[in-house]
Order: structure tokens, then C-alpha cells, then sequence
């Protein structure tokens, strides 16, 4: 699994600069921003599963690109909300069909009945992940090995 994420983000990462002078990470910024607009940095990375830190870099470089813009909370000035600028509302547009588009590609070859259960899969561990990774050992198939 971890082979096929890399390769499609690599691919994906590489197309998307290539036509849109965008990254991937900066196509997650913009895809939370379509569905909400000013929305604190902070939820932005807990919703991305990144680092407040490399968020805020990513941000102050779209905000350079004039795709998104960072303004003061109006109750809590320490608070950075982001919003997005027509500029990224255009990339965000042009992007989400090619989106679409790479999904329809990656389950093409799937029947409807299979499709449901990647679907099921990929739900499952988007919701799930922290606790799958966090868990212990004990169920694992090494020490499973290990103690027979």
C-alpha cells in the first residue's frame, strides 16, 4: 500500500506542478477551502494530517501565489484563518476535474460490487488510521509468528 501512495503522489504531485504550478499538499489546501472559506490554519492541518508548522510554509507560499489569503481572527487575533482567493477558486476548479477524472482511472478496472468494498476499505482507514497505527503488537502477524 505504502508503494502505491507514493507512486500516485509522485505522479500526482509531478502533473499537478506541471499544469497548474500547484503541489498536492497545495490541491488539499484549496479542496478544504472550496468546502469551507476562512477557516482557521489549524483545522486546515488537522484535516490534511500535517504539521501546524509545514502548513503555515505551504500557506504563506500559496499566499504568495495569490491563491489563498491569511487574515486575523475578528475574536481571537491569534487565530490565522485562510481564505481562498479567486486565483486558487480557478486552479481549484481546473483541478477537480483531472481529480475526478485520476479516480475514475484508478477504478476502471474494478467491477461496481469491488469498487464498494475499496470504497469501504478506504473509508475505513481514513477514519481509523490513528488507531490502526497506534495499536499494539500483540495482534500482529510477526507475533503471531513469534509465539508459535
Amino acid at each position: 500500500m505504502s508503494l502505491a501512495h507514493s507512486a500516485l503522489f509522485r505522479a500526482a504531485d509531478r502533473r499537478l506542478k506541471a499544469e497548474a504550478g500547484i503541489s498536492v499538499s497545495q490541491q488539499g489546501v484549496l479542496f478544504v477551502l472550496g468546502r469551507q472559506d476562512g477557516v482557521p490554519i489549524t483545522e486546515i492541518a488537522d484535516v490534511l494530517n500535517m504539521g501546524y508548522s509545514s502548513l503555515t510554509g505551504l500557506v504563506d507560499r500559496m499566499s504568495d501565489k495569490k491563491l489563498v489569503r491569511r487574515m486575523p481572527d475578528s475574536a481571537d487575533g491569534r487565530v490565522q484563518n485562510v481564505f481562498i482567493e479567486q486565483k486558487g477558486r480557478d486552479v481549484l476548479a481546473r483541478t477537480l476535474a483531472d481529480v475526478k477524472r485520476i479516480n475514475g482511472a484508478l477504478l476502471q478496472p474494478f467491477s461496481a460490487s469491488e469498487q464498494r468494498v475499496i470504497e469501504r476499505f478506504l473509508t475505513h482507514v481514513a477514519k481509523n488510521a490513528a488507531d490502526i497505527t497506534f495499536e499494539t503488537n500483540a495482534a500482529s502477524p510477526q507475533s503471531e509468528r513469534k509465539s508459535s
